[in-house]
């Protein structure tokens, strides 16, 4: 059976002693946000995910959810962990007070995040959809449409989706046909189909908020003429209380790979009754509100998978007894050594446990600086958080669950054979998270995202969000004796990130498709680099605690001993990346496409 402890621990050295989450107080709105009152709510979460939570893990799994004539069950005990999740508080957790949300940190509510993901990927959904459609009805919908919806969305007495894809159409949402008819009475009929709706249609909530891509009668072709209404599964009245069902249906749950407790639906709209959110004909731009929120939430869903893998792989590697020492018999008294003494074994470990601290300090630098955006009092800091989180967003996205991916597969890697079969828990780990590499914009999409857009952004404004304190940690480490082994590696990654950005800049201006070749490549040197310098950050953090004689001794050791193998064994990666770049487009494009 699958073990998870939440990594309580290493959070709080990442918030409090890498991001210094005692500044959080002096935001605006904060003031309650002390380092003790996030130690608490971490330990209630911790509770709450490891009892409630990761039980129902693989028997969901096993269950899956059902369909009969439209109607969709969540597995035994969803519904009731549910109902306490909600009644706890958590699905408000960092949400406005005005709408009943409790307002405290988005690092915060990463940090939980991590802990719902590791214990039941699953489960997760459904809540995290509901947060990512508030954002979007939050900013973007009539006043009156928000104080109906986001204080029920927030309670988790009803629940939202997000409705894109169509059978014609997944990335390339320009090539949707949902209809939206004006009624005469503000309100619009929508028809149409859309597939792989997570949470589309389940048992867990009292109403459902849909909110659709469409197109009004007058849009133009392509992505400039698409609409974002809210349609609910129930129609409401002024005061919230339900009416007749809407004409909403699902016509079924696809059987996947993995999150076979998530419910993944085809949902019907039969001139169902919506209302619009923003403007007609921008809905894209009110969607990427909520894709974006989206998109940072699967980051760590890679995250969260990439810790249960790790904590199961290590446990398994001190208890297996497998074979002798390479120097000898590590323990005589026993027939063989644990995996643990094997060279190979200790390497896959290693990597699993650099790239999942890596991440999570990488994602929680992201939680804080949205929490700066939000409310820092000087606007010019509020931009400049805004565009780090810009940047960083598809790097999060697609690099955490690329690793999540990785990390799952290097578990079933030192399980053997025991991994690879059903009833130890590993394999469910590669299935569930390989999805996530998929969904909210494939990984792909994610590394044009970031060339095609984020880099060339006001002449490489954003850019410089991210070079420009990465550049002055460098100078400064490198004045310290004990972290310079750890700096110069990392220079060196860096000045090939660097020289990788003006190469696809000036060569993608003439020829696209030199981007294009070079935007996976990329976005993986990029999130290496990233992930360096947190964890030169963590070192010097570790190394403090050392100098100063406080705190675990052999937590910071650790943390320096990972540093260490992620700067000499991870990151030289950076120069094979930066070779294929440099390689430039033809090696792709050449072939015709009759030679595949």
């Amino acid at each position: 059976m699958p073990i998870y402890r939440a990594p309580l621990r290493d959070m709080r050295f990442v918030l409090h002693d890498v991001l210094r989450s005692v500044a959080l107080a002096d935001l605006p709105g904060y003031e309650e946000a002390t380092p003790d009152l996030l130690d608490h709510v971490l330990e209630e979460a911790a509770r709450f995910a490891e009892g409630q939570l990761f039980p129902l893990n693989q028997t969901g799994d096993a269950e899956g959810c059902t369909w009969d004539d439209g109607v969709v069950r969540t597995p035994k005990g969803f519904r009731e962990v549910y109902r306490d999740y909600a009644e706890a508080g958590w699905i408000g957790l960092a949400a406005d007070p005005a709408h009943g949300g409790q307002g405290l940190p988005q690092v915060l509510h990463t940090a939980v995040d991590e802990m719902l993901c590791s214990a039941n990927l699953s489960f997760s959904t459904y809540p995290g959809l509901s947060t990512a459609a508030s954002n979007a009805i939050a900013q973007h919908a009539e006043p009156w449409l928000q104080a109906l919806t986001l204080p029920r969305l927030v309670d988790g007495s009803w629940s939202g989706t997000m409705c894109l894809t169509e059978a014609q159409c997944g990335t390339d949402l320009g090539l949707i046909k949902t209809r939206a008819e004006p009624d005469g009475a503000g309100r619009y009929r929508l028809t149409g189909t859309k597939i792989f709706i997570t949470a589309g249609e389940h048992d867990l909530t009292e109403n459902i908020v849909h909110l659709v891509l469409a197109r009004l009668p007058d849009a133009p072709a392509g992505t400039q003429g698409i609409s974002l209404f809210l349609v609910p599964k129930f129609l409401f009245a002024d005061d919230g209380s339900l009416g007749t069902r809407n004409s909403v249906t699902c016509g079924g749950v696809e059987r996947k790979m993995g999150l076979h407790a998530s419910s993944t639906c085809t949902m019907h709209f039969d001139e169902a009754i919506g209302w619009l959110v923003g403007t007609p004909h921008k809905g894209m731009r009110a969607m990427f509100t909520m894709m974006n929120a989206a998109r940072l939430a699967v980051g760590v869903q890679g995250l969260g998978i990439a810790e249960v893998a790790y904590q199961n792989a290590r446990a398994y590697a001190r208890e297996r007894l497998q074979g002798r020492a390479l120097t000898g018999a590590a323990d005589l008294d026993r027939a063989a050594d644990p995996l643990i003494v094997h060279p190979d074994v200790r390497r896959m470990l290693l990597t699993m446990k650099a790239y999942t601290e890596g991440a999570r300090a990488l994602a929680f630098w992201v939680g804080l600086s949205l929490d700066r955006h939000v409310c820092h009092p000087d606007a010019g800091q509020r931009r400049e958080a805004g565009d780090l989180v810009s940047l960083l967003t598809p790097v999060v996205k697609a690099v955490l669950t690329d690793l999540g991916s990785e990390v799952a597969n290097l578990a079933v890697q030192v399980w053997g054979g025991h991994g690879y079969v059903r009833g130890n828990g590993l394999e469910q780990y590669v299935r569930d998270v390989r999805i996530a590499q998929i969904y909210e914009g494939a990984n792909g999409i994610q590394a044009l995202d970031l060339v095609g857009r984020k880099m060339a952004e006001d002449t490489g404004r954003l850019l410089r969000r991210f070079f420009h304190p990465v550049a002055e940690e460098l100078e400064a480490a490198g004045r310290e004796p004990a972290l310079d082994v750890l700096a110069g590696p990392l220079a060196k990654a860096f000045g090939r990130l660097q020289q990788a950005s003006l190469h696809i800049g000036s060569r993608g201006l003439a020829d696209p498709n030199e981007a294009g070749a070079a935007a996976t490549d990329y976005l993986r040197l990029f999130g290496l680099v990233a992930m360096g310098a947190m964890w030169l950050r963590m070192a010097k953090a570790a190394q403090a605690h050392l100098a100063a004689g406080t705190g675990d001794e052999a937590f910071f050791q650790a943390k320096l001993h990972t540093a260490r193998f992620y700067m000499t064994k991870l990151l030289p990666q950076a120069q094979a990346l930066a070779l294929t770049i440099f390689a430039g487009a033809k090696p792709v494009m050449v072939m015709p496409e009759d030679g595949f």
